[in-house]
């Protein structure tokens, strides 16, 4: 995105106090001034013209702001044109360092400049033809506004459609970079930037490797995707270092014992994830249509990277399982006529299917007991039961049955898949019944139960 140069930016900034914009809002007309420079540039629309102006809200409709953000942005941009008419007519230098206004340039133009250097790339953009060294000059480096990257990282994240964990867990990992750096202007930003940050997570903060692969992760994603960078070749970064992990698991008396000491509904979501090997966000987010009880199937939709996959349902869960279904039909209905506005859709599907928020088959299998008020709209809308809730009630039922392992949600998955291994099943069954990409990710469960392979060298002629 287009940063003011820092004759612009005081220029502009004392221009709207005096004409009554607060402090606290000032921050807010700058972004809307260089998102539109930004607009236009993109676009190949000229400043100064009515069409850009309207144009550009038009866009921030199509992006979803709202009427008072419109109505600020299209307030901060006229301040701009009201500025530079200001300074055109008192034939001083234009606003944007050195360039004169006229009807047929804009008052900005943005030039790309790639240069090489210590082998990396770096993007920067320029506002005015002055020099890269002058301009560059220009770029903070501490206490830069970085609004626009977590702007442009939410985007990146919802066009791919990742899932909101992802986004939260990057944006994370971008604000203790942005804290590293003392907030460096991200056009200043370098794979230097990157490796130093990496090494320090695991020298001076002695962080897992997992969590140092997660911020390397996330930091690619927001160099090629928001930042328009390529890392190039990483080396020379002190690497965390990973252990063998091998998972807990526990045998059938154990689950048993567990699962006997959780209320409902609780007992039915750990015995669901112990016999369909579950993620605790898969069983939570079963909906009423997921469930095939003739053919006593269960889809789970939108896995772990939106994966689809089917497992059996266990024959000992049916009764419990469509008990539960009674129930879920009998309070939907009481909701419904309570007038409730229905539960929360995946996507756009509530735009596409009018009032299928309120169908049976759309109802969580394991519904909130209350319903959730939305801010915005003031709907009343029904969500599934949270997870911190399940895990409340596993560790208080861990902690009675004095079970001396590390005992959560996940561990059941584990335990389903390792009692199948047992059990002498395929792996590549296993693989599919866990959704895992991946054979390797499946054989972990090799190591944690006991191998009854026959080791002898012999030919099967001799069996």
């Amino acid at each position: 995105m287009i940063q003011l140069p820092q004759q612009l930016f005081r220029q502009f900034t004392t221009f709207i106090a005096h004409k009554g914009v607060l402090p606290r809002e000032q921050q807010y007309y700058v972004k809307w001034v260089r998102f539109y420079l930004d607009f236009c540039h993109k676009y190949n629309f000229r400043q100064k013209e009515s069409k850009s102006l309207s144009a550009f809200v038009e866009k921030l409709r199509e992006k979803k702001q709202s009427e008072k953000q419109r109505k600020q942005a299209h307030h901060a941009v006229t301040l701009y044109f009201e500025l530079v008419s200001q300074s055109a007519e008192k034939g001083a230098n234009n606003p944007t360092q050195g360039q004169k206004s006229t009807g047929n340039q804009p008052a900005c133009t943005r030039k790309e400049i790639f240069c090489q250097e210590n082998k990396e790339v770096e993007d920067v953009k320029t506002l005015t033809n002055e020099p890269e060294t002058t301009e560059r000059k220009a770029l903070k480096s501490n206490g830069a506004d970085w609004t626009g990257v977590y702007n442009d990282l939410k985007n990146a994240i919802k066009i791919r459609h990742y899932s909101p964990s992802t986004l939260k867990t990057y944006i994370s990992w971008t604000r203790k970079f942005q804290t590293y750096t003392k907030s460096k202007d991200s056009r200043l930003l370098t794979v230097e930037d990157v490796k130093g940050f990496l090494t320090w997570l695991a020298v001076e903060k002695d962080v897992a490797a997992s969590s140092q692969n997660q911020a390397f992760n996330a930091l690619l994603f927001v160099f090629r995707h928001v930042l328009g960078k390529e890392f190039g070749k990483v080396d020379g970064i002190v690497r965390a270092k990973r252990k063998p992990y091998i998972p807990v698991v526990l045998s059938r008396e154990e689950v048993d014992r567990t699962i006997a000491l959780l209320n409902h509904p609780y007992s039915l979501i750990i015995s669901m994830m112990y016999g369909c090997g579950l993620r605790i966000s898969e069983c939570l987010s079963l909906r009423i249509q997921n469930f095939n009880f003739d053919m006593k199937i269960l889809t789970i939709h939108d896995g772990k990277g939106k994966k689809d996959r089917t497992v059996p349902i266990p024959n000992a869960l049916i009764d419990a399982l469509r008990a539960q279904l009674n129930r879920v039909i009998e309070q939907h209905e009481r909701d419904c006529q309570a007038g409730y506005d229905g539960v929360f859709l995946p996507g756009r599907l509530e735009k596409k299917y009018h009032g299928a928020s309120r169908e049976l088959i759309w109802q969580w299998f394991f519904p909130a007991k209350g319903l959730t008020v939305v801010p915005t709209t003031k709907e009343r809308r029904k969500y599934h039961i949270h997870d911190s809730a399940v895990q409340k009630a596993l560790r208080t039922a861990v902690k009675k049955t004095k079970i001396p392992k590390r005992v959560t949600s996940h561990t059941f998955r584990h335990s389903f898949a390792s009692h199948l291994l047992q059990a002498n099943y395929d792996i590549r069954t296993i693989q599919e019944l866990l959704g895992h990409s991946d054979v390797r990710t499946t054989m972990i469960y090799t190591h944690t139960v006991k191998s009854v392979t026959l080791k002898e060298a012999k030919s099967p002629l001799d069996f």
